[in-house]
């Protein structure tokens, strides 16, 4: 092959590489687009949950019913904003300062782990040969610093995985989704689809799985209680009344009355 038939072929490629990517921006923007009318039937992490649960339990019960927003809980609507991203009604989809933050924490998070690892490798050397057994070293916490919008966008359309490529899209579609639906709308599809335990997704699946009744009926109290399983949902499940659950919720109903509403 010759050198200018190679460069022919890299430019096709890098041609094809460029119109695969706007074809998929706009897709997305389609897709966007239609939510400002019609509720999502699913989102991508919720096709992944129900193949999973397909393939390793039985029987297991599905959750989630659609509520439009004035027949969500103002309660849980404040409640949310307060835990998840107080500065909703105010940025443009991302919070700059609290990617910042996140990423130095993270960053340093992760140098601790790397010299505990160290550490750890040092005694387990010696254990060994003494003949005791190795313990893997424990992964950092990671933090993640998005917003709802960005919550929303990762939920929706992308894959759980951490890159730069990744969070890169879905800044684009934060953006994209503020620009087109809006607050109010951002807020209605993200509580009717986020998850909230094992196979129960929205806030009228949750309201119901956890205190018997529909999600425009949660009282301050419940919906801080809600607010603060969303980091952790299938761990919190598991004790939704907990003393930390409970003490938690009674500091973001605190704040609840801050909070401003789209």
């Amino acid at each position: 092959m010759t050198a200018s038939s190679a460069g022919r072929s890299l430019g096709r490629f890098l041609l094809l590489v460029v119109v695969s990517a706007i074809s998929l921006q706009l897709y997305f923007l389609a897709r966007i687009a239609m939510m400002a009318v019609v509720e999502p039937r699913s989102t991508t992490f919720q096709r992944s949950e129900a193949w999973r649960l397909a393939r390793e339990t039985r029987g297991h019960r599905w959750r989630q019913q659609w509520l439009d927003y004035p027949a969500l809980s103002s309660n849980l609507k404040r409640a949310v904003i307060a835990a998840e991203d107080s500065g909703f009604t105010e940025h443009s989809g991302v919070e700059w300062d609290a990617l910042e933050k996140a990423w130095a924490k993270n960053e340093r998070a992760e140098s601790s782990a790397e010299q505990a690892a160290q550490r750890a490798h040092r005694r387990e050397a010696t254990r060994v040969g003494k003949g005791g057994a190795t313990r893997p070293a424990p992964a950092p916490k990671v933090v993640g610093g998005s917003t709802i919008t960005q919550q929303l966008a990762k939920n929706l359309f992308l894959s759980g995985e951490r890159n730069f490529v990744r969070k890169g899209q879905e800044l684009v579609l934060s953006y994209a989704l503020e620009a087109i639906l809006g607050k109010r709308r951002i807020l209605e599809i993200y509580l009717n689809a986020v998850e909230w335990g094992e196979g129960v997704f929205g806030a009228e699946a949750a309201a119901q799985r956890y205190f018997g009744v529909s999600a425009n009926q949660l009282g301050a109290q419940q919906a801080g209680q809600l607010a603060v399983m969303l980091p952790a949902p299938k761990r919190f499940e598991k004790r939704p009344g907990s003393p930390y659950v409970v003490g938690r919720a009674a500091t973001i109903v605190a704040r609840m009355a801050n909070v401003e509403l789209p």
